[in-house]
């Protein structure tokens, strides 16, 4: 579980986080979701310790997170960042650059590596583009190579800012579907979503940004129907009941 409390963080002098106080628990996906600017890919990026003027606490397992090295965070927190360039690598040496936090310098992949590797292609069924270039892939194989990288840290929390942009919608719906076996493997899977709808059936836990405050967090459906996120997003959302469920849309 990831606890932050009172998180605060500053970009060039301006706060932009202001007393952020959340929960994401083991073994669930939770979803970070808000307007555009409201602070969701800061808050991931100050739990991971990459903002550079922060303050608060932030809890892994119980563990304060400030103590930890790069290196050790590395270890056991995952991140697939929102932008990402294409580089001139092949999928498989994409792939082994997960392993990086368990060498040392300079780098040596050992057979324990490579078998990971090995397994987290085959996991994300691209088995067989090990010696593919990366630029010769669909963006949903490219998706789903860097999904492998993250799987070959072999971390217990994975974080993904928007991993679903630019992605069709069977590869939306094949990463989301990945995303919870992963939970249900006992992975902390917290994702950044825009989709009401993917919200609703696939997140077990919500936390509603806007201007770097959190408004409201809990079940997806007790958030998508809180006057909170009607006041953030300026829109409310409807329900129906369906076969297979309940289902969300947006109001015109």
């Amino acid at each position: 579980m990831i606890t932050v409390q009172d998180l605060r963080a500053s970009y060039e002098g301006e706060e932009i986080l202001h007393g952020i106080n959340a929960s994401f628990p083991e073994g669930k996906i939770s979803a970070i979701i808000g307007p555009n600017g409201s602070g969701k890919s800061t808050a991931i990026r100050s739990i991971l310790r990459l903002m550079p003027d922060i303050s608060g606490s932030i809890l892994l397992d119980g563990e304060d997170m400030g103590r930890l090295t790069r290196q050790e965070i590395a270890r056991r927190i995952a991140y697939l960042p929102q932008s990402r360039s294409v580089p001139d690598v092949t999928v498989g040496r994409l792939v082994l650059q997960g392993r990086f936090p368990y060498l040392s310098y300079p780098r040596h992949y050992r057979r324990e590596d490579h078998e990971k590797a090995d397994q987290a292609l085959e996991w994300v069924g691209l088995s067989g583009f090990s010696e593919r270039k990366m630029e010769n892939l669909s963006g949903g194989q490219r998706q789903k190579a860097y999904l492998a990288m993250a799987l070959a840290q072999d971390t217990d929390v994975i974080m993904m800012d928007e991993p679903t942009t630019f992605l069709d919608i069977k590869n939306q719906l094949d990463l989301l579907d990945r995303s919870r076996i992963l939970a249900g493997s006992g992975k902390t899977v917290i994702m950044i979503l825009h989709d009401f709808e993917a919200v609703l059936h696939y997140a077990d836990h919500v936390v509603l940004l806007c201007d770097g405050r959190v408004m409201t967090s809990g079940s997806a459906e007790k958030v998508l129907r809180s006057k909170e996120l009607t006041e953030a997003f300026g829109v409310t959302p409807g329900f129906y009941e369906a076969e297979d469920g309940l289902h969300c849309y947006v109001k015109g």
